[in-house]
Parts: C-alpha cells; structure tokens; sequence
C-alpha cells in the first residue's frame, strides 16, 4: 500500500509539473508575437496620478503634484511597457524564474536624474544621430534615451530586446519629453537674443541720427547729411510746384535788380571838384592810356602829373568818367547813341557816370 501510495503521488507531481509547464510555455509564446508598441493589442501602462506623486522637470529637479509647474496637454510622462501578466502556475511553483520587479516611481526618479546628469538629451540619438527636438524619446531604464520611432526600428531589426548602448536586456521603457523642453528653450533663448540685437541695434541707429561723433571728417559728413534732409524735407512738403518757386524767386530777383538801378540812376550826384582830384589819381595809377572802345591811344591829357607821354596827335579829345575810366569824346558819344536805356551806363563797369573833358 505504501508503495502505491508513493507512486500515485510521484504521479500525480509529474502530471501537475508538466501541466504548468505546457501553460507556461504556451503563454510566452502567445506574449512573444504581440508587439508592445502596438496599442490594438497590448493595453500600455500609464502612471496614473494616484500611483506617481513625482514628476521630474528636464533641469533633474522633482516637483510634487500640485504645484504650479505641471505638463503640457499630451506632454505627460509614462511608462510605454505592456503590464506584467499575472504569474502562471509554473513560476507560482518555483519551476520557472519569475519576471524581474517593475521600477516604482522613486526608481524611475533616480534613473531620469542620472540620465539628466549625464546630459543624455542634450546629445543626439544614438541610433539616427540626429537631435531629439520635438519627436517622441524614450528613457530606458539604463537611463540612456533614444527616439521612439528608431528604438522601435532596432528591436524590430536585431530581433530582441537589448539597449543599443549599454546591451542591457528586459529593460523598461518611459516616454519622455526632456528633448522637446530643451529645444524649446534653445529657440526662446535665440528669439530673445533676436530681439535684443533688434533693439540695440535700433538704438544705436537713433545715436548716430541724433549725436554727431567725434571725428573731425565723421562730423563733417553726419552735418552734411543733415543739410541734406532739411532740403528734402523742404521740398517735399513744398504744397506748390519747385519749377514755378523758383521761377517766382527769380522775377522777384530781377524787380529787385530794377528798383535798385532806377533808385541809382535818379540819385547820382555829381562830384565835386576835390573828388575829380581823386578820381584823377584812379586814373594814374592804372596807367592805362588806351581807348577801351576803340583800342587806340588817347590824345595827350593834362591830368596834373607834370608828365606828357609821347602820344600821336588827334582831334579826338578825352573824356574821363566818374568811374575813373577814359574814353575818346567821339566814342563815347557813339557808344552813347548805340544804348537804348534811358541813362548810358559805363561800357566796362556798367556804373551810371558824370564826365568832364581833360
């Protein structure tokens, strides 16, 4: 009886073992032909608020829930891996290893601060090297980060799942948005750097319209170009046509011109006898003894310089101007009917004149 009793039970162990070992295996076959990426077949786990009470910012500090710096819509940090199925028989029984213990929160917290530590966003992917910028990366918890979409390509490709750096196997992985923060900041730190060239530059722009510099030639030509636009300015707002101002000016000019000859001509007076004497002295002094009309010698004159030049002799007699010009008498008088103003003016200064015979 003893030994029937030994063998039913050594029976009935062998029957319960290869049962929960044919349950085993069937199941890790099933798990291995769903895909963890794909949603339709695999419910991922998500870190519920409940769960986590950490949430880490990208500089690596840790916040708790509540305060006033929270996630943006779709920006929220979870973990992509499938839940863990329940154990089977086998392992229950310590036939089979069971699966390695998930990563609580705290864990993942020291994970992303090793993984901010060693700059591992700021870097670019391993896989595409290129920058992570706003694609979807993922931590692993090797806490090396890669893009979702190139670490999806690898295992698909290598046929296992193994981090391309560190080959650790059976990680755990975290959506993460450390790369997407950084570049945000790049690009606000460029645009304000923008705008503050913008700014300065305006500025100094003002000082160079507003200050003239030091320098003797910079100052020469900053006054210039500031004549300049005083002109354009006043041209510009002219209401009325330049060409018709100007001319305008010009008529203004030649009444003006008028006025003034007529008042010359109606208050000339005639000089005295002390003043011819001056007038006189002019004349010796140029030491001009031709006829500006005629071009030819002027008959000999007594001026009162105790001097007579040899000079051939004429009819024609001199005349001397109030202007200290001299003229032979006909020429004159010819010059004289040739004007047709009212009052002859003198034929090389153009002056109103009284004459006297010398």
């Amino acid at each position: 009886m003893r030994k029937g009793l030994n063998y039913k039970a050594t029976s009935g162990n062998l029957a319960i073992t290869s049962v929960a070992l044919q349950d085993h295996i069937s199941r890790n076959v099933m798990l291995q032909n769903l895909s963890q990426y794909d949603p339709g077949k695999t419910r991922c786990r998500r870190t519920s608020p409940e769960t986590h009470s950490k949430v880490i910012n990208v500089k690596g500090t840790v916040k708790q829930q509540g305060s006033q710096w929270q996630d943006g819509p779709g920006e929220k940090e979870y973990v992509l891996d499938p839940a863990s199925p329940p154990l089977t028989l086998a392992q229950k029984m310590g036939l089979v290893e069971s699966p390695a213990r998930r990563l609580t929160a705290d864990e993942w917290t020291q994970v992303k601060l090793r993984s901010v530590h060693e700059g591992e966003s700021k870097q670019p992917c391993a896989i595409c090297r290129e920058e992570f910028r706003l694609r979807s990366q993922v931590l692993l918890s090797c806490s090396h980060v890669f893009h979702k979409d190139c670490l999806k390509a690898f295992e698909r490709f290598s046929g296992r799942k193994c981090c391309p750096m560190c080959r650790k196997e059976q990680y755990e992985t975290r959506v993460i948005h450390d790369g997407a923060y950084l570049f945000k900041e790049r690009c606000a730190s460029r645009i304000q750097a923008c705008w503050r060239g913008y700014v300065v530059r305006k500025w100094y722009r003002h000082l160079r319209k507003t200050i003239p510099p030091k320098d003797k030639r910079l100052r020469q030509r900053f006054f210039e170009r500031k004549f300049q636009e005083l002109n354009d300015s006043l041209v510009q707002f002219c209401h009325t046509d330049v060409e018709a101002f100007l001319n305008d000016i010009d008529r203004s000019a030649s009444s003006s011109r008028r006025v003034f000859h007529q008042f010359d001509t109606e208050h000339v007076l005639e000089p005295q006898e002390d003043e011819w004497l001056k007038i006189q002295e002019k004349v010796i002094q140029r030491d001009t003894w031709d006829c500006p009309i005629c071009l030819s010698a002027l008959c000999s004159p007594s001026l009162g310089t105790g001097r007579t030049p040899h000079w051939p002799q004429s009819n024609r007699s001199t005349v001397l101007l109030s202007c200290s010009h001299l003229f032979h008498q006909p020429c004159l008088e010819a010059f004289e009917a040739f004007c047709l103003e009212g009052q002859p003016t003198c034929p090389l200064c153009r002056s109103l004149y009284h004459k006297i015979l010398v």
